[in-house]
């Protein structure tokens, strides 16, 4: 079996949806400068993820995922573990 390589980017979030056949959606969270008005703002982001089969995870998961070679489409992700629920 191949081995995926991770690169730089490693991040944390929470799975949102496990319906697609070793896939996982991870929404992550982060606060976005607005110049004009000197304020933060919240934003999501959803990114898709390459589940392998020897790690289980639940829809509410906490994750650690980490950027890799683009295994699909809109999958440029693996998951690395499971932080916890």
């Amino acid at each position: 079996m191949p081995t995926i390589v991770s690169r730089n980017q490693v991040i944390e979030g929470t799975v949102t949806s496990d319906k697609a056949d070793r896939t996982i959606t991870v929404e992550r969270s982060f606060y976005k400068f607005i110049k004009k008005f000197e304020r933060y703002e919240k934003r999501n982001s959803k990114i898709q993820a390459h589940k392998p089969d020897c790690i289980d995870v639940k829809v509410g998961d906490s994750v650690r995922i980490a950027e890799c070679r683009q295994l699909s489409k809109t999958k440029h992700f693996v998951l690395l573990e499971v932080k916890g629920e």
